[in-house]
């Protein structure tokens, strides 16, 4: 594994790069007053509620409450994750993203010289396919148009043992470089040649677009049907999706997803309209593969032939989904005829039709109990408690939700047991968590005006303000609620003197005070607005702040243990402040 990305180079990639520019070439943004504003991307609406702040380099949407910085709004908005966000920008910045300085991440290979070969021999496929009468009728045999086939950037393999591997080395690409990019096979006799033969190449993308791998398929003869890239350093079958790149670039509110099978079955949908369909490289479905599905969209629906084949890709993908479905995610199953594919069908039955058949998916729920009671007597008590035997290990793996609960009461009415009964013998209960002290989204928003927020957002909107006056050592272990965050941001700010307002809040990514940090960066008030005093604000609430903690310490003293000469006459000057 790689070590972690060093804190130190996400302040200075978030300082380099202009939020304003970054979702203006994305959301066209308005100019006005000190912001900029439009209709926000994230929920509908008519009259614009979405801010971009250039000073904080910080969206904030005061409708539907989104909010955060550069990295923030490519995972929200492009629906990557964190890593891949962070890459995105530094891609932008032309700049490598580092890790931390571990044996493992000095060790990493690098990545960028395969990314090249690739790219380039997608190019060269879709060259070829160009010059391929062959492979050409076979497409539009497929009923397949130049503009889809462009959108995947399909290409064609020509029927060679070293094409490939001629035309890339002579492009500075070495055959070792084509071997870890699974591009080209060594035999035992230590020849190279091509791995992908007189095949329609179909590019598999990452999140980022670039091409990881390749899956090959024939076209009127040889074996096998599809052949995929191995896995390389760069390519993970268990964790990628084909197709999910170009939805996520044709459509900005991924209502639904459709999970098929195989490559051309991705093409024909989007071919006839349907561009939300991805398929999962030829195996079954797995849990990673799910949690990506499900960060992108609330609805998937696995799209399986009605065979027996089918129908048992259909139950693995459903056992890996449960571990990872969360209330409010939909999860349903296609089942089609069984001497049909979506291929075949769309083009069949046309878009309309396909479509009513998704509507009618089945869900998750219905699948399972069918499945598991399709060799059971539910009438006899021996049947119910099969039914209950063989649901246990299954319910077992989902987390704690409404959604397991409802399924928990339908399996109650099955097997004729009290819900509380059958619960605590399949799946006893966890104690609950303890009350976090993380603030509500409520409560953040209307936050009381207290001398330690306000010193917070003026900390957070302004960090020079560090070199105004000290925050004082104590307020670390002070037991005044808020004094020692204030100090913690105080030192993180002595410690990278450079970082922004954007930057301190990527420092609390998921951080109890996340969403409280969030707010008070968009705080305002007369000591944040009013820059002519805002220094001298600062200065007199950090010194009030210190006054009180010293009033604290020396009221509980005086209780405890008894004050000295000095300090009884401190704490009389203090209390009569």
């Amino acid at each position: 594994m790689a070590g972690r990305i060093p804190h130190n180079f996400i302040d200075e990639l978030i300082s380099r790069t202009d939020i304003v520019a970054l979702i203006d070439a994305r959301v066209p943004l308005k100019h006005k007053g000190k912001e900029y504003t439009a209709c926000c991307p994230f929920h509908n609406e008519k009259t614009p509620s979405f801010t971009v702040s250039e000073s904080k380099q910080f969206y904030h949407c005061f409708g539907c409450g989104a909010h955060g910085n550069a990295i923030g709004f490519l995972m929200e908005y492009e629906h990557l994750d964190y890593v891949d966000a962070i890459e995105s920008l530094a891609a932008d910045q032309h700049i490598d993203v580092p890790r931390e300085g571990t044996d493992s991440a000095r060790s990493q290979p690098d990545k960028q010289p395969l990314y090249t070969a690739l790219q380039q021999a997608g190019e060269q496929f879709e060259q070829q396919l160009k010059t391929s009468r062959r492979a050409i009728d076979y497409l539009k045999k497929r009923g397949l148009s130049a503009e889809v086939v462009k959108k995947y950037h399909i290409g064609y393999a020509p029927d060679q043992w070293d094409f490939l591997l001629k035309t890339l080395m002579a492009n500075n690409i070495s055959s070792e470089q084509l071997l870890h990019t699974g591009l080209v096979s060594r035999n035992d006799q230590g020849k190279v040649y091509d791995r992908f033969r007189d095949r329609i190449m179909f590019p598999i993308t990452d999140p980022r677009g670039r091409c990881i791998g390749f899956g090959g398929r024939v076209i009127d003869r040889g074996e096998p049907k599809y052949l995929n890239s191995p896995e390389t350093v760069v390519f993970h079958k268990g964790s990628e999706l084909y197709g999910l790149y170009q939805v996520k670039q044709s459509l900005r509110n991924i209502d639904r997803l459709l999970v098929v099978e195989g490559y051309m079955d991705v093409v024909a949908l989007s071919q006839h309209g349907i561009d939300y369909a991805v398929a999962s490289l030829g195996t079954a479905t797995t849990s990673e593969q799910i949690q990506k599905l499900l960060r992108s969209s609330h609805e998937v629906i696995f799209c399986y032939d009605g065979d027996n084949a089918g129908r048992k890709a259909a139950w693995r993908a459903l056992e890996n989904t449960l571990p990872v479905i969360r209330d409010g995610l939909i999860a349903k199953f296609l089942f089609l005829p069984e001497t049909e594919d979506p291929d075949t069908m769309v083009r069949k039955a046309g878009k309309t039709a396909f479509e009513q058949r998704i509507d009618n998916a089945t869900p998750l729920s219905d699948f399972l109990f069918s499945r598991l009671s399709e060799a059971i007597d539910e009438h006899t008590r021996e049947g119910r408690a099969q039914l209950a035997e063989q649901a246990k290990p299954l319910l077992q793996k989902m987390p704690n939700s409404i959604y397991r609960e409802l399924l928990f009461a339908e399996l109650s009415q099955r097997v004729g047991l009290e819900q509380d009964a059958l619960e605590a013998r399949i799946a006893p209960r966890t104690p609950p968590p303890q009350p976090s002290a993380r603030p509500s989204r409520s409560n953040t928003q209307q936050l009381k005006t207290t001398k330690t927020r306000v010193a917070i957002a003026l900390l957070l909107q302004n960090p020079s303000l560090v070199a105004c006056y000290p925050i004082p050592a104590n307020f670390k272990t002070a037991n005044s609620r808020g004094l020692p965050l204030l100090y913690h941001i105080y030192q993180t700010i002595q410690t990278n003197p450079s970082i922004t307002c954007a930057a301190l809040l990527e420092r609390y990514r998921d951080h109890e005070y996340e969403k409280a940090l969030n707010t008070l960066a968009l705080w305002s008030s007369p000591e944040t607005e009013n820059t002519a005093t805002r220094e001298h604000d600062y200065i007199n609430i950090i010194q009030r702040l210190e006054k009180e903690e010293r009033y604290e310490y020396l009221l509980d003293k005086e209780k405890n243990q008894g004050l000295n000469e000095a300090e009884m006459h401190e704490f009389l000057h203090l209390s009569a402040e």
